[in-house]
C-alpha cells in the first residue's frame, strides 16, 4: 500500500520540521517545504523531500502544487499549513505595505496552495487540511495586531471552508497553540526591525521593552510547550475519523478561549490589558 503524502510548509525550524521528522518516523511521504536553499539541503540530508516554497510569492506557491501533485500522481492526502511568521508593532504603525506582507504570507498564502491541492482530494475523495491557527485567532493582544488579523482571518476562511466540504471526505482542521518553542521571535524581532520605527511612534516609550522580549528565549514563557505537543494535534487531526474543527494546545489557549465564552468584551479587556501589563513589565520575559 502506497504511503499517504502529506505537505508540510515553514519545515525549516520549529513546529513544521517536528511535523516533518514526526509524520516520517510514522510511515507518511512528507513532502517538507522551506524558503531557504540551506534549510531545504538540511532536510533533504535527514532523508525528507524538501520543495521550495516562498508563500509570498504566487508563482513560488503555483511551482509547489504542480510538483507536489506530479510526484504524487495527484494523490495528496494531508496538508500542514504551518508556515507563518509574525509582525510586531502597534497597529497604527503598520503601513499599508507592512500589513500587506504579513497577510500575503500567513493568509493568502495559505488559502492558494490549499485551492490547487484540495482538487485532487475531492477527486479522491479523502483529505485533511489543518490550518495552524494560534491563541491570537482567538482573541488579540497588545501589539500583535498584523499577526492576529493574519490568524483571525485563517479562521474564518477555515471555518468556512469546513461547511462547505461536508460530505466530501476531506476533513479541515484549525490548531490553536500558545507558546511553543520555536524561532518565532527570532523572526518577529527581524520582522520589526525592518519595518517599524519606534522613534515618531506614540508607544516609542513601550518598544525597547518590546524589543527585549523579542530578543530573548521564548522557552523562558510560562506554560510554553514543545513543538512536538502541536505535533501531536497534527497526528489526530490526519488520522482521526472524525477529526475535530479545533484543537486547543498549552493552557493559555485552554484558559482564555474559556474566557471568551464566559466573560463579556469589557470584562476580556481588563484580562488581556492585565496580561499585556505583565509582559510588557521591565524585566518580564
Amino acid at each position: 500500500m502506497a504511503k499517504r503524502s502529506v505537505v508540510i510548509t515553514g519545515c525549516s525550524s520549529g513546529t513544521g520540521q517536528c511535523a516533518a521528522e514526526m509524520l516520517s518516523a510514522r510511515g507518511y511521504r512528507v513532502l517538507a517545504t522551506a524558503r531557504k536553499p540551506q534549510d531545504l539541503d538540511r532536510l533533504e540530508e535527514s532523508g525528507l523531500e524538501a520543495l521550495s516554497l516562498d508563500l509570498s510569492d504566487p508563482a513560488s506557491v503555483s511551482e509547489l502544487a504542480d510538483e507536489v501533485l506530479s510526484r504524487t500522481g495527484e494523490n495528496v492526502y494531508g496538508l500542514f499549513n504551518n508556515g507563518a511568521y509574525g509582525q510586531p508593532g502597534a497597529v497604527e504603525d503598520l503601513s499599508r505595505e507592512v500589513l500587506r506582507a504579513q497577510l500575503e504570507t500567513n493568509v493568502l498564502g495559505w488559502h492558494d496552495l490549499t485551492c490547487r491541492l484540495l482538487p485532487s482530494m475531492r477527486a479522491n475523495r479523502a483529505g485533511r487540511i489543518i490550518q495552524n491557527s494560534s491563541l491570537l485567532g482567538l482573541m488579540a493582544l497588545h501589539y500583535r495586531g498584523a499577526y492576529t488579523a493574519s490568524k483571525f482571518a485563517i479562521e474564518g476562511l477555515t471555518d468556512t471552508l469546513r461547511l462547505e466540504l461536508a460530505g466530501s471526505g476531506v476533513y479541515v482542521s484549525l490548531i490553536e497553540p500558545g507558546p511553543v518553542i520555536s524561532r518565532f521571535r527570532e523572526n518577529a524581532y527581524a520582522a520589526y526591525k525592518a519595518n517599524i520605527d519606534p522613534s515618531t511612534s506614540a508607544h516609542r516609550d513601550m518598544y525597547p521593552i518590546i524589543e527585549a522580549r523579542l530578543k530573548d528565549d521564548d522557552s523562558s514563557v510560562p506554560f510554553t510547550l514543545p513543538a512536538r505537543a502541536v505535533v501531536k494535534k497534527v497526528i489526530h487531526a490526519l488520522e482521526a475519523r472524525r477529526p475535530r474543527a479545533r484543537y486547543y494546545v498549552t493552557v493559555p489557549t485552554y484558559l482564555l478561549g474559556y474566557m471568551k465564552r464566559v466573560l463579556s468584551s469589557r470584562q476580556l479587556d481588563r484580562v488581556l490589558h492585565a496580561i499585556s501589563r505583565a509582559e510588557n513589565a521591565p524585566g518580564s520575559k
